[in-house]
């Protein structure tokens, strides 16, 4: 490949595009293992796909916030790199696909050039952080979100104590105690609350932690009823060196938040959390939302009067896509993506519609749509044609019609039976013969292609995962049937049960019946969840057991949808998290660049990054002469006891009193720079020590 180079006006981001090329020619050139290249590429939005030789590339949009032109330069990308499509996701990313490893420097270069990055948008990292859709419109708000979540994505990117832990992070807030950004479910979550000292108002937030999907899903515990606004950053930071230090490193599938949380207890989470305080880079962290950049309404201008083509889909529209903003006179609109996919032609279009109705301030939503802000009513009509003409006026938005999806098989290597053509066929047969669940906010259906919990299926009314079923010595598609889900409130939410599992081509049947029953045999006012509870999940289970029969399977049975050849599993290794690199040499490797890093930092007086940075020096350093011994670890607490017990106590190192005093004094010590110094000359001596050693085994073996 040729060598890539950009000029940025950021140094740091230039400095890492540039990293990127570097490490990609290592990796062609065969001198950097395959699996700690996994690993950096994650960490820079680089995910491999199901189809060998190209990558997915996950574009970071903080809380789903993206202007009029960095819409039109991710879509110039698509067209230059991918396929003329973005598809939105519920992190309220944009994904693009079938890209080329080797262009993807370049491709970060050009998005960069409009303040988009790709930084830990993958792999063992915070994850984009996200939020209601509605932040700074919401009539329900107390506050605006917005600045918060923007000022903890930048605090997060590229902060030493979260680049390289045993999992991801997610993050959410939420605009107001509806929860639409379902905090309930997140790792760490916000809630903003306000409260009267004296005659003074004070902002804070309820802070929710431990929440997750996937396979076993979590509901997230309430670490604060109110914490004050200038302590939500350092919480969240004390909360990750806790999870980055206790967390599980070896079993991935037990590697989450909510495992720690679970394996600890929650009380002694708390204490743990408590205990980093002093070691903190900032013990308060004011945000100044005073000077956040505010979504300006347009210019007011006068429009043609248009002639409304179709007057009911029109009205359903408004009813069901439109809602007035806390700012009288302007309105917020929806647009209902299906499957999230918006083509890029499409999307130029939108952009210009943009321009001339809406502000400049997108908002892509949980569930893979789009928001507009600040239109003005008598632009609906002109608004709602545009839109039409390009197919994105369709009503509905948020509603039983309104289906959830992840890729599933299309892209996902983890991805088990399609989830993208189910839905919408799901989504025809409630346009075609239930019209009036558009209107019908209360039950959510959501779809994944596997259990991981991409299409937030455990959180739904009604939910389906890609799963398979064994018939004889065939194979075919299936879709666990998951009902009871949502969103109480507050912080707090119900997880779906699992009821029973269905050939996939039988999921339209299952909604059909599902549909009916709730219509013939609810109470009149009776919300789904309601009538789920009162019927119990095994009256549930005798109502679908039928399609569960395959006694009477047909040929179709084991086609997927979208598909024309018969199903095989083909589940390819999950990338939604770096891979565990176990190599001694790549280790040591790690810790001489991560002392790299502290020295920097250190020279930069960002004594706590140095310090931090030193820190994992220790533990990289520990963890290669354990790995050299064959002793298993799985958590950085487990290294630092397991390096005393294996090397310290029986002399084979020495270190007064003990290896895990010295490497603990991270969170005994302010952040100031005598202690960076001090802790970097120590981390500094004990990989010298660590290099020696090893050399001195390699020759004697």
């Amino acid at each position: 490949m040729q060598s890539f180079r950009t000029e940025l006006e950021n140094p740091i981001v230039e400095k890492d595009i540039i990293d990127l090329e570097k490490k990609i020619r290592q990796f062609r050139e065969g001198t950097i293992d395959e699996e700690k290249f996994r690993s950096l590429r994650l960490a820079r939005g680089v995910y491999g796909q199901r189809q060998q030789g190209v990558q997915m590339v996950r574009i970071k949009l903080p809380y789903g916030k993206m202007s009029v032109k960095q819409l039109l330069r991710i879509s110039d990308i698509s067209d230059e790199y991918a396929t003329k499509n973005l598809h939105l996701t519920t992190r309220q990313d944009i994904q693009i696909h079938y890209v080329s490893l080797d262009k993807t420097p370049e491709l970060w270069a050009k998005l960069e050039q409009d303040n988009i990055t790709l930084r830990e948008a993958c792999g063992n990292t915070v994850r984009n952080i996200t939020a209601s859709s509605t932040a700074g419109i919401d009539p329900n708000e107390p506050f605006d979100v917005s600045p918060y979540a923007q000022e903890a994505f930048k605090y997060f990117l590229r902060n030493p104590i979260c680049q390289d832990m045993g999992r991801k992070i997610k993050i959410a807030f939420s605009s107001s105690d509806k929860d639409t950004a379902f905090v309930y479910m997140h790792d760490i979550g916000f809630i903003p609350k306000v409260k009267k000292e004296g005659n003074k108002e004070v902002r804070g937030f309820k802070v929710m932690i431990g929440g997750g999907l996937g396979a076993q899903p979590f509901l997230a515990k309430t670490a604060h009823e109110f914490l004050h606004e200038d302590h939500i950053i350092p919480y969240t930071e004390a909360v990750l060196r806790v999870f980055d230090r206790y967390g599980e490193r070896t079993s991935r599938h037990k590697a989450r938040m909510k495992f720690l949380i679970n394996k600890l207890g929650f009380e002694e989470m708390v204490r743990l959390v408590n205990e980093e305080q002093k070691a903190l880079k900032v013990k308060e962290y004011k945000i100044n939302y005073d000077v956040y950049p505010e979504t300006v309404a347009p210019a007011e201008n006068k429009v043609a009067l248009v002639e409304i083509k179709d007057q009911a889909k029109y009205e359903a529209w408004v009813k069901t896509n439109v809602f007035e903003q806390k700012q009288k006179g302007f309105y917020g609109v929806y647009i209902k993506v299906l499957t999230g996919d918006v083509k890029t032609d499409k999307a130029r279009i939108l952009a210009d519609i943009v321009k001339k109705y809406a502000a400049d301030d997108i908002r892509i939503t949980i569930n893979q749509g789009l928001m507009l802000k600040f239109v003005r009513k008598d632009y609906f009509k002109n608004l709602f044609t545009e839109l039409d003409q390009i197919g994105l006026a369709n009503p509905g938005f948020d509603s039983t019609g309104d289906i959830t999806t992840c890729p599933g098989t299309d892209t996902c290597n983890l991805g088990i039976s399609n989830s993208t053509g189910i839905t919408g066929e799901l989504e025809k047969v409630i346009r075609e013969e239930y019209p009036d669940l558009i209107f019908n906010s209360d039950i959510k259906i959501k779809i994944s292609g596997c259990m991981n919990g991409c299409g937030q299926h455990s959180i739904a009314n009604i939910g389906f995962h890609g799963s398979s079923l064994k018939s004889g010595t065939n194979v075919l598609p299936a879709l666990q049937v998951l009902i009871g889900g949502g969103t109480t409130g507050n912080g707090e939410g119900r997880v779906a049960d699992k009821v029973l599992k269905v050939p996939s081509k039988r999921a339209l049947q299952v909604l059909r019946t599902l549909l009916d029953d709730y219509e013939n045999n609810s109470n009149e006012g009776e919300y789904f969840n309601d009538y789920y509870v009162r019927q119990t999940e095994k009256y549930f289970y005798t109502l679908l057991k039928p399609f569960a029969d395959l006694t009477t399977l047909k040929d179709d049975d084991f086609v997927d949808w979208g598909h024309d050849v018969k199903y095989s599993t083909a589940i390819g290794v999950g990338e939604c998290a770096g891979v565990m690199i176990d190599l001694v040499a790549t280790l040591l490797y790690e810790a001489e660049e991560k002392y790299g890093w502290a020295k920097e930092s250190l020279a930069q007086e960002q004594y706590a990054d140095s310090i931090y940075h030193s820190y994992s020096v220790f533990v990289s350093t520990a963890k290669a002469l354990l790995l050299d011994k064959k002793v298993n670890c799985n958590t950085q607490h487990g290294i630092i006891n397991d390096f005393d017990k294996h090397y310290v106590i029986p002399g084979l190192i020495s270190f007064v009193p003990d290896f895990k005093t010295h490497v603990l004094q991270i969170n005994k010590n302010e952040p100031a720079k005598e202690f960076a110094v001090k802790y970097l000359a120590e981390a500094e001596a004990f990989l010298a020590l660590s290099k020696t050693y090893r050399e001195k085994q390699l020759q004697n073996s």
